[in-house]
């Protein structure tokens, strides 16, 4: 996902000259074809992601859209404030980008677990969220974000994720994509690179027949728009690598209690807390924490 983030971001970059790029000190591989490309469009902000959070505010402030990116938790836990206060708040154009959701980096310690980031992002005022589900998807949202500019958090999984679309797809906020055909009436729906879990599990006996959905975009906003949805189906699976409380499947859980007359079952399915402050790879954490 993050070769297709800058492959696209490069390829945006050449269209729209507001487009810049502020690293906290990492990136590297990944980074340098838009660094080189566009030098007086990039900044390494060093460690020190508050920083790199407010000179992204004031840079924006005067007509730029800028991208801010480091691993997992650090470009948002780090610097929340400095999202709320000088982006949210403002209605900036600010893509916060953090590579490596859930527990991608998790054999590097839980500091670099991001497991609460669907929690955090959610609350901030005019904040969209963008967590595409397969490279395709990471285009796709690139492009809506480019021509929508606002507040935004990009979550991206690492590396060597799978396509299961053949052409970056058409998206809104809060719109399912259907990616296996199956049981409308039963449904998986994943945000994120659990897509692939998804399709997994759409093989398996216990899940067998079910239509499998992403949802790269949603927020605050489009949860009333969430009624339709939940009115053609019977029973739906979220699927999410954050842990329970306050990520998707609570987004979607809200989004029906505002539709209390449907009979749509809703069954989150998330991390649990064992894999805090617990180190090891991320298949091994996803299956402790019950994905």
């Amino acid at each position: 996902m993050r070769n297709a983030f800058i492959e696209e971001l490069v390829t945006l970059a050449r269209q729209h000259p507001q487009i810049a790029l502020i690293v906290g000190d990492l990136g590297y591989s990944v980074i340098e074809p838009f660094a080189d490309e566009f030098p007086d469009r990039f900044i390494n902000a060093g460690v020190a992601e508050q920083n790199m959070t407010g000179l992204a505010a004031g840079m924006a402030s005067e007509g730029y859209h800028v991208f801010t990116y480091s691993i997992a938790n650090f470009p948002t836990f780090r610097c929340a404030e400095q999202i709320r206060n000088d982006v949210a708040y403002h209605k900036l154009p600010v893509t916060v980008v953090s590579v490596g959701g859930g527990l991608a980096y998790g054999a590097l310690g839980y500091s670099h677990h991001a497991v609460q980031d669907y929690a955090l992002m959610r609350t901030l005022p005019n904040m969209l969220i963008a967590a595409p589900g397969d490279p395709m998807e990471v285009r796709a949202c690139m492009r809506y974000l480019v021509e929508h500019p606002g507040p935004s958090y990009l979550r991206l999984g690492k590396a060597g994720e799978p396509n299961f679309h053949d052409a970056p797809p058409e998206i809104a906020p809060g719109r399912w994509l259907r990616i296996r055909d199956g049981k409308e009436k039963f449904v998986l729906l994943s945000t994120g690179a659990c897509l692939q879990i998804a399709m997994e599990w759409s093989m398996t006996t216990e899940h067998a027949n079910r239509a499998v959905y992403s949802v790269p975009l949603w927020s605050m906003a489009d949860k009333a728009a969430q009624a339709e949805n939940l009115r053609a189906r019977e029973h739906v699976i979220t699927i999410e690598d954050h842990l329970h409380d306050g990520g998707f499947g609570s987004w979607l859980l809200e989004a029906k209690a505002l539709y209390q007359e449907h009979d749509c079952i809703v069954h989150s399915v998330a991390l649990t807390p064992e894999v805090c402050g617990t180190v090891g790879s991320q298949s091994t954490l996803n299956k402790l924490g019950g994905l």
